[in-house]
């Protein structure tokens, strides 16, 4: 009788021994010759040697599987000791899966063009209106960066512009004060990466959440990094950011040219870049439209009324 430790390396141990450690007792009964015991993220297996050698094979393959798609079953994990394929991508352009199991991929011309972008070029401007899944999608991408171990760590920015609000007369500390502006992204990533995980890569700064001001002096390398909103970025700010791409990084920058919350008169830092940038080889700019729009069917309207009455009011302005 022999005994060894598996450490579930990369995804969440509750998820894998299911509700009230139901994963773990198929496992067992498919595996009588040994006794499975499990703590945390190590698994402790006392038995035939034999057996045992298929059981480290057939968990890898679990987790694999979990790392994969982001939940397992007992249908999957029986298929698996059995040596059955298991669930086969719907389609080869899925770029993750949600915690649901839902597979991520583009959704609409534009946003393919964002994914190709981002494979052939190391700088890419996503700029389009709300509801795109501008943000979403690249930071799908960044995650399966991460998960394939292209890059080592992903890096989220948004500049904090205070709008109606000022920070210093909100409640709570600094974090307290920049979290709410940085909650989209967060949203974004709790619906990829399991919480107890997302919360460890925090901790580890293997993911980075952080304000724009909080980029100046640094040197962004090995990684996928996100400017949001860049609309809100002054000439300074969006130079300042662009120019701590390190080696080895990919950078996505994300904004909304209808959406600008500037003071009155300053140009967008967004739309600087891109007139100065655009024509440069490996930077891509890939521009969404209203018919890209991913969120509820009401939200295409929204946005084409709004359009409508801009034009209007500066049609209005010019005649005056």
């Amino acid at each position: 009788m022999i005994e060894k430790h598996i450490i579930l390396e990369d995804i969440d141990p509750v998820a894998f021994y299911g509700v009230k450690n139901s994963h773990l007792q198929v496992i067992r009964s498919l595996y009588p010759k040994l006794r499975i015991m499990a703590r945390d993220n190590i698994i402790r297996v006392l038995g035939d040697e034999e057996e045992m050698c298929a059981f480290e094979d057939d968990i890898e393959r679990m987790r694999c599987h979990m790392l994969k798609y982001n939940v397992i079953n007992e249908e999957d994990i029986i298929d698996i000791v059995k040596g059955v394929q298991t669930k086969a991508d719907s389609s080869k352009d899925v770029i993750v899966y949600s915690l649901a199991g839902k597979p991520i991929k583009s959704r609409s011309i534009n946003q393919q063009r964002l994914i190709d972008a981002y494979d052939k070029d190391d700088m890419v401007f996503a700029v389009g209106p709300a509801g795109t899944g501008k943000t979403y999608l690249s930071i799908a991408l960044a995650v399966k960066a991460l998960k394939e171990k292209t890059a080592r760590k992903i890096i989220l920015s948004r500049p904090a512009v205070e709008a109606g609000e000022k920070l210093g007369f909100l409640p709570g500390d600094m974090k307290d004060k920049i979290d709410p502006y940085l909650q989209p992204l967060y949203d974004a990533l709790e619906d990829m990466i399991p919480a107890v995980k997302l919360q460890d890569m925090i901790d580890k700064h293997i993911i980075q959440i952080a304000p724009l001001a909080f980029m100046r002096g640094r040197t962004l390398s090995d990684a996928v990094v996100i400017l949001d909103e860049a609309q809100n970025t002054s000439q300074a700010q969006i130079r300042m950011f662009l120019t701590r791409m390190g080696w080895n990084t990919k950078m996505i920058v994300t904004g909304d040219l209808t959406q600008v919350d500037l003071p009155k008169g300053q140009k967008s830092g967004l739309r600087y870049a891109i007139e100065t940038l655009e024509g440069i080889e490996g930077i891509s700019i890939v521009n969404f439209s209203d018919k890209d729009i991913v969120r509820h069917k009401l939200v295409t309207k929204i946005v084409n009324a709004f359009d409508k009455k801009d034009k209007e009011n500066e049609q209005r302005i010019n005649k005056d």
